[in-house]
């Protein structure tokens, strides 16, 4: 457990300071990514979804960051993966969101990269990495229309326990905020092995503001989900939780449920056992 402790010291760290930033989380995608990737030639299909049951009345508040209340706000998103090679794939996303009341509206695409380093337990933890370019946002759901996110990924395999962590790096390319610097933000889960239909975990998800000047930590977002995931016939895995915002600026209660495909490119592959097959 000394890697968990660990992730809450660096957290509670980047919690002090006061500033004003822009968006800290990314609504559509509320997912922890693994060490492991998309091996060559295989196909995965996902759709991410996350609903505000109680949340801000007005924009711009909690996981808002447009014309649009993030309560009662439904975030919805379509993500297909390709494994270029044994250690690197690529995605492409289409993020749609429905405010309340209204219909169901384009938000945004976004085309990331993502990559494992060195082979499982070569190192005491097994390190990836991640880069992500949102592009054509609409100003209706975030005023940043071009984004990077850098990540590195940190995965630690302690018997059944797997801690995951994925420190995030956000710049502005265009829109508001283009002219500050980096903001940072993270991504953690614990998650048990329990069964292969059902096991429990905890994610974590939040963001402090501009790396040299953090928001005041009422005006953060940080959450936790008590979240399950597993696989289900056919190929298909889930992961459903109910995420609590822990500061004023959070949204106060989230649902998501995560749907995946896998390997739906290359029948022909065969699984090896020590396959990861959570996300």
């Amino acid at each position: 457990m000394k890697t968990s402790f660990c992730f809450i010291l660096l957290v509670a760290a980047l919690t002090l300071g006061c500033g004003e930033s822009f968006a800290q989380v990314d609504p559509w995608e509320f997912e922890v990514y693994p060490y492991a990737t998309t091996p060559r030639g295989m196909g995965e299909l996902e759709t991410t979804n996350a609903v505000v049951s109680s949340g801000h009345n007005e924009p711009e508040e909690g996981t808002s960051n447009g014309v649009f209340a993030s309560q009662h706000l439904w975030y919805n998103a379509y993500e297909v993966t390709y494994g270029l090679t044994d250690r690197i794939e690529a995605a492409l996303y289409l993020n749609l969101a429905q405010p309340n009341g209204d219909g169901l509206r384009w938000a945004g695409d976004k085309l990331r990269l993502r990559g494992r380093l060195f082979d499982e337990g070569t190192l005491p933890v097994d390190l990836g990495w991640y880069a992500e370019l949102e592009w054509h946002k609409t100003p209706q759901f975030d005023d940043a229309v071009r984004e990077l996110e850098l990540r590195p990924i940190l995965e630690k395999d302690i018997g059944r326990l797997a801690v995951v962590l994925n420190p995030k790096f956000e710049k502005v390319l265009a829109g508001e905020g283009h002219n500050q610097g980096f903001e940072f933000g993270y991504v953690a889960a614990l998650r048990y092995r329990w069964g292969r239909r059902l096991s429990p975990a905890l994610e974590f998800y939040g963001g402090t503001g501009l790396i040299d000047q953090p928001d005041h930590l009422r005006d953060q977002q940080h959450y936790i989900f008590p979240a399950v995931w597993g696989e289900l016939p056919g190929g298909f895995e889930y992961n459903v939780g109910i995420g609590y915002g822990l500061t004023r600026g959070s949204d106060h209660v989230i649902f998501k449920v995560n749907f995946e495909l896998e390997r739906f490119i290359g029948a022909l592959f065969k699984p090896s056992p020590d396959d990861a097959w959570f996300f």
